[in-house]
């Protein structure tokens, strides 16, 4: 696993040992963002379950503003600290050791891009999605990574579902901010 471009590009990223975390493969994440290549830069982001971090530091290495890091597992936040260290990344970077769903109890933070990649078998993705769209600022980005059981909303919040890609049996949902239409309620 490794950053596909940016001020990292190149650098290899550690990953937890074992099956309990199910690191985003590079093929994905080459799509995922090639769809949102330039909906990045500046962008305050949110990487919930993160795992190894690769997400976040992807959007950070193309030029995020910052990133939250939100995993419960302390193996996890030592990976993701490690890996923003590897990749000098760090000083834009907060980890949070919280459980995902717990973090966005938070009323006060907002973010313009959220990734949620959650156990796919755990019933976590809806909840999720439906918390995290009232953390996100108009114009902002959902995106969701699920296997090809799940099934998710054409409409969360003040967003629409724009595109789901197939890759293999992972399927990504990206939802962008829809404007409320004038003289509707």
């Amino acid at each position: 696993m490794r950053v596909i471009t940016g001020s990292a590009r190149g650098c290899r990223l550690t990953t937890l040992p074992g099956e309990d975390t199910r690191p985003t493969t590079d093929k994905v994440k080459e799509g995922l963002f090639s769809a949102i290549q330039f909906d990045i830069e500046g962008r305050r982001v949110l990487d919930l379950y993160a795992g190894s971090g690769q997400l976040g530091i992807e959007a950070l290495s193309r030029a995020a503003s910052g990133c939250v890091f939100v995993d419960r597992n302390p193996e996890a936040v030592a990976i993701i600290k490690q890996n923003l260290q590897k990749t000098g990344l760090s000083a834009l970077a907060q980890v949070v050791a919280t459980d995902s769903l717990s973090y966005l109890e938070r009323p006060k933070d907002a973010f313009d891009l959220v990734f949620m990649d959650p156990p796919y078998s755990a019933g976590l993705l809806l909840p999720t999605l439906e918390k995290a769209a009232k953390h996100v600022n108009d114009g902002g980005i959902l995106i969701c990574e699920s296997d090809e059981n799940a099934i998710l909303p054409d409409k969360v919040d003040r967003f629409t579902l724009d595109r789901v890609r197939q890759y293999g049996r992972i399927h990504v949902w990206i939802y962008r901010y829809t404007a409320a239409e004038e003289g509707s309620e």
